[in-house]
């Protein structure tokens, strides 16, 4: 508990926080720690804090009715979820979902906090504003892979883009798995690990995959 605490009292001097804001987070907030897997918040849920990342990374999916879904982004380090800022702001009820894509530890600060912060300090303005233009991009990103790339660009786009949230080259995910967050099925996620090997751009093992 008490590395969490020293953990985030260090990202918000990496932020720039004045000392007053730092000294607010961290006595308002709380940590809480989710496992991988487990959801933080699904659609339909009312959300009253919002989460920073401590370490690990929160993945944030859009799921339809009939339960596939499909990633928008990763969270990270010192990471704020845009999404969940504006859900609870305007009083409105999720229509994401968040998962743990390993072993995660958040900061969890009360949402009836954010519109002092706001008003107060320029810092915390600064650090929400730029959450909401580092996601917005992100989704556009998400936008463009699906309008503009084939799936096997897509796919060796987000082998990538995992091994960058994750920081390692070994990327522990079943074939059905990956097809849920691509949108696809996995019978064509299979086909197109298989010649991203034969490519050299991968090696495939069981429920893992190494980029090379």
């Amino acid at each position: 508990m008490e590395s969490v605490y020293v953990r985030v009292a260090e990202l918000l001097s990496q932020m720039g926080f004045e000392e007053d804001l730092k000294q607010d987070i961290l006595q308002t907030g709380r940590p809480l720690k989710i496992i991988q897997g487990q959801s933080l918040i699904e659609p339909g849920m009312k959300a009253s804090e919002m989460p920073l990342v401590v370490s690990g990374v929160l993945r944030v999916m859009r799921e339809e009715d009939s339960g596939r879904e499909l990633l928008l982004y990763d969270l990270e380090g010192g990471d704020a979820c845009a999404m969940s800022i504006s859900c609870c702001l305007g009083n409105q009820l999720s229509s994401f979902k968040a998962v743990a894509e390993e072993d995660t530890w958040l900061w969890m600060v009360p949402m009836s906090q954010i519109d002092h912060w706001l008003a107060r300090y320029q810092s915390f303005r600064k650090f929400i504003f730029d959450a909401y233009h580092n996601r917005f991009d992100e989704m556009l990103s998400t936008v463009d892979s699906i309008a503009f790339m084939n799936m096997d660009e897509r796919l060796m786009k987000y082998l990538l883009d995992k091994k960058q949230s994750t920081g390692s080259y070994i990327i522990h995910k079943t074939h059905e798995q990956i097809a849920q967050e691509l949108n696809t099925s996995r019978v064509v996620v299979s086909r197109l690990l298989k010649k991203l090997e034969r490519q050299e751009k991968i090696e495939l093992h069981r429920n893992r995959i190494e980029v090379l």
